[in-house]
């Protein structure tokens, strides 16, 4: 895309949103029934495939603005989640509901049961049935699939059925290589296109206590959950899961909270650590990419269970890929092998590697843009996209990745991408690009005609444009 064109997507959201005033709040425009004063400042703006939402208030307050502008997508999310884990996992809705219940509500803190309510809440008034187990089991969309049961299975002594997910390509950089010397981040998200395609809200959280928050996220999960975020005191983060993880404790903190909440009261990398350990449950494991736009330190915050550590510097950069790093987590608590130069994480590290070497003292979010969209297989030499290439896809692939459970043909792949830097985070700025940054869109139909297989997906799997980038401001500036 030239420059002219990405000024153009600029200008049009700013149309959109208005610079001067923000629209009325949900609810406004009814001229025989007084809006409902929990909606007072609140608004949703739809562009090129995402949905702007800012929500203010008290925790219950926040979530009823959630639920009730994101009434319909979080309803479908709902849908395709009950279904798509179902025929992945073999457990019911009915399971994922007790598990919600039992082993993840009664370790939530007040603030955060309040707003998860208080989106059950803004659903009703749209007239959405979903109660407070379901809007729980669906923030847990990683955790309770992905290491809840295969911990479960485990302990019933069976072979686990599921693996941890390994899937999306960060990076984050400052010193002498950024083309200003101040803090570049970026992260694709890759999942399957049931999922992914709805990954698409972009959520401007300005909370009754602690940070302003800007970042991605899915309809009626509180967390980012790829995460990519930043808040209005400096700190930017993402992260990449670890692949081949092993390990839950059930009697631990759940991670969506743990990460929303470090997001909205960490003020430095110190204190986005310190809250990430508290209750660690081993679950969603990953290596977090932390920068503090206060001091240009970034570090890379490795968590797995029982294993931890902290790399950091404020000249250098720390790329993601789905790999470990830490040797006593390596081979205590995953069945990652580093050795194996084909396998997705370890051909994206090198590509990484490669690209940070190149730009060394030129990486801009122009670059950053290039780097989550980079479809390059050092592997095959060429380009991709690939499943192993930093922006893939694996519905053309005969391979699968079996790393990450994935069989061929998959419909899965990088399903949209964020960038930002030091002065964009200044003024709670990002860019975000919906669907492939690194090849056309996904068309179902077409897909499914392709692939028979995967017909148990028909009426979950949709469309997934290929959007441009849009830059994306907290207020809707």
């Amino acid at each position: 895309m030239t420059r002219r064109a990405l000024s153009i997507v600029v200008v049009a959201l700013v149309a959109v949103s208005g610079c001067s005033r923000p629209p009325a709040a949900a609810g406004a425009s009814s001229a025989t029934a007084a809006p409902d004063a929990r909606l007072a400042g609140s608004y949703r703006v739809d562009r090129h495939g995402w949905i702007f939402v800012h929500l203010q208030g008290t925790p219950a307050t926040l979530g009823f603005q959630h639920g009730y502008l994101l009434a319909a997508e979080t309803a479908d999310l709902l849908r395709v989640f009950k279904a798509f884990t179902g025929h992945q996992t073999g457990k019911n809705w009915a399971f994922y509901r007790d598990a919600a219940e039992r082993i993840l509500w009664p370790r939530m803190d007040a603030e955060y049961r309040q707003e998860i309510d208080g989106i059950v809440a803004g659903l009703a008034a749209k007239q959405v049935a979903a109660d407070r187990w379901d809007i729980v089991a669906l923030n847990a969309i990683e955790e309770l699939p992905e290491y809840y049961v295969p911990w479960l299975e485990k302990q019933q002594g069976k072979a686990p059925t599921q693996k941890a997910p390994g899937n999306c390509s960060a990076f984050v950089a400052t010193g002498s290589y950024t083309t200003d010397g101040r803090i570049v981040i970026g992260h694709n998200a890759w999942t399957n296109y049931a999922t992914g395609s709805r990954w698409q809200i972009v959520f401007d959280l300005q909370p009754e206590k602690g940070y302003r928050i800007l970042m991605d996220g899915l309809p009626g999960v509180i967390a980012s959950d790829d995460d990519f975020g930043i808040n209005s005191d400096g700190l930017m983060v993402t992260e990449t899961t670890i692949t081949g993880f092993e390990g839950f404790d059930p009697n631990g903190v759940p991670e969506f909270m743990r990460a929303r909440k470090a997001l909205q009261y960490a003020g430095s990398i110190d204190d986005y650590v310190r809250i990430m350990l508290d209750g660690n449950n081993g679950a969603y494991a990953n290596d977090w990419l932390v920068g503090d736009n206060k001091t240009g330190e970034i570090a890379r915050f490795e968590l797995g269970l029982k294993e931890h550590s902290v790399e950091r510097t404020k000249d250098g950069y720390f790329v993601g890929a789905n790999f470990p790093v830490g040797e006593k987590l390596i081979r205590t608590e995953t069945t990652f092998d580093p050795a194996k130069k084909d396998s997705s994480p370890n051909a994206r590290r090198a590509r990484w590697e490669q690209l940070m070497a190149q730009y060394r003292g030129k990486i801009d979010v122009e670059a950053g843009k290039l780097f989550e969209a980079d479809k390059y297989d050092v592997i095959e030499k060429r380009n991709g996209p690939t499943e192993r290439s930093l922006c893939g896809t694996i519905d053309t692939s005969p391979r699968g990745v079996p790393e990450w459970n994935w069989p061929p043909y998959y419909p899965g792949g990088t399903v949209q991408a964020k960038v930002t830097d030091g002065t964009l985070a200044r003024s709670m700025q990002m860019w975000a690009a919906m669907g492939h940054p690194c090849a056309p869109g996904f068309q179902a139909d077409d897909y499914l005609r392709a692939h028979p297989e995967f017909g148990w997906a028909r009426g979950l799997l949709r469309d997934m444009p290929t959007e441009p980038w849009t830059l994306f401001a907290a207020g809707g500036r």
